[in-house]
């Protein structure tokens, strides 16, 4: 998986102020565009849609050991610890995709759970919504900033080196507030 260094990503995150909503969306159209149902954005963390969750086999092949879902008890998005058994580790986020939902209540809890995960040898983390593009998205971007301590800019353009993903406004309102933040407590 070709990308910045993370000295380089880190370095600009000095630098570059937190971005508009409209300066976030140029960003997420520029980058790969994904056909694929999943797609690794970060060693060993992924992000994909309903129906690869939903294929245990397909995540046999792909060695995933964790599970996030972020629209855990949707239609499409069921999952949980019996669906998937003893093998993988579940983490059931029940999120909406709508701009007003309060997805921020769930980024340090998320962020936990992939760390954890990444921190265990071997280990590979599936974070997955309905389409894979906008409240997985989120969640990742979230982890990025807390635990990789990479600028929302920096998050951003990691992932869509790998994978389309487009958060809704309300969700990208939230994550620049998560920016500014940290930016904040790292200032202090």
């Amino acid at each position: 998986m070709a990308e910045a260094s993370l000295p380089e990503l880190r370095g600009e995150a000095e630098t570059s102020p937190c971005p508009s909503i409209l300066e976030l969306e140029e960003l997420l159209r520029e980058g790969k565009v994904s056909t694929s149902r999943v797609d690794e954005v970060w060693p060993n963390l992924y992000i994909g849609d309903a129906v690869t969750a939903n294929n245990r086999f397909e995540l046999w092949k792909l060695g995933i050991t964790h599970v996030l879902n972020a629209a855990h008890g949707g239609l499409y998005c069921q999952g949980g610890a019996d669906y998937y058994g003893s093998s993988v580790s579940y983490l059931g986020v029940p999120a909406h995709d709508l701009p007003d939902f309060d997805i921020s209540a769930y980024f340090s809890s998320a962020a936990d759970f992939i760390h954890q995960a990444l921190s265990t040898p071997g280990a590979k983390v599936l974070v997955h919504c309905v389409v894979g593009v906008s409240r997985s998205a989120t969640l990742v971007l979230a982890y990025l900033m807390l635990h990789q301590q990479l600028s929302l800019r920096q998050a951003v353009v990691t992932v869509r080196q790998h994978r389309w993903v487009f958060p809704n406004r309300g969700f990208l309102c939230q994550l620049r507030q998560l920016d500014q933040q940290l930016r904040g407590a790292a200032q202090s």
